[in-house]
């Protein structure tokens, strides 16, 4: 299936993980892709050479996603590499646990540095190239709904900031034709997260599904609002999470 054939997308922090699956599904589907990655070099030429081995072109930038000039330069690169820009994917975050009373500053900052101020200027930097038919694609977390345990207050704030984010520029650049959606993912086999991790079962007894959900999974979600098919589909959360947000 080719529905994004010339298409060209940008995928942040995309070097592995959900990133990464999305960055592939999305060049299965006929899809020029260029990822964002902050440290690791080597797994991002990876998934570009997947992306490339699928026929078509892949980039990868280096960039920072809580540096405003990095994640500015990232979109004028990735603009230039592949000749203009139809889909972003603002995939890039970061989690840093502790409770209200003793997380410091510092975590505070860099939570909201990457998970709230990175998607705003990522897709501030991006506006300006994309014309009808644009995407923006935002992934967030199911934890901005529903809160289980201790320690991730904050983290979960900033995935919950991304709901009025999500809505707000839906409805600024929908009078452009371009598309804005949220993609909740739930438990999600990544290093991050794994599914064989210290806290994997208590996770996994609260889905109904009885399992975790792989990058393959929320890829497919990003690839339906990135197509055709979802062109009258936006301001919406779209949840990948086995129900257990249910």
């Amino acid at each position: 299936m080719t529905e994004l054939t010339g298409k060209r997308a940008l995928v942040t922090g995309a070097s592995r993980g959900i990133g990464a699956g999305i960055a592939l599904a999305l060049a299965e589907k006929g899809a020029d892709v260029a990822i964002t990655y902050e440290h690791s070099a080597d797994r991002a030429a990876e998934v570009v050479a997947a992306v490339k081995a699928k026929g078509r072109r892949g980039f990868a930038i280096q960039a920072d996603s809580a540096d405003p000039a990095a994640v500015k330069r990232s979109v004028d690169e990735a603009v230039a590499a592949l000749g203009g820009l139809d889909i972003l994917v603002n995939n890039a975050g970061i989690a840093r646990y502790g409770t209200i009373a003793d997380i410091s500053v510092e975590d505070i900052d860099a939570l909201l540095g990457v998970n709230v101020r990175g998607p705003i200027l990522t897709s501030q930097a991006a506006i300006p190239h994309l014309g009808a038919g644009g995407r923006i694609i935002t992934i967030g977390s199911v934890g901005a709904e529903r809160i289980v345990g201790d320690g991730a207050t904050v983290y979960f704030a900033t995935k919950s900031a991304l709901h009025a984010f999500n809505m707000g520029l839906a409805r600024e650049v929908g009078p452009r034709d371009i598309t804005v959606n949220l993609v909740q993912p739930g438990s999600t086999n990544t290093d991050m997260n794994p599914a064989s991790g210290d806290f994997a079962e208590f996770q996994r007894a609260l889905i109904p599904l009885g399992r975790y959900g792989e990058a393959e999974d929320v890829a497919a979600a990003v690839a339906f609002l990135a197509s055709p098919a979802a062109r009258q589909i936006t301001g919406t959360i779209l949840t990948v999470d086995g129900g257990a947000n249910t």
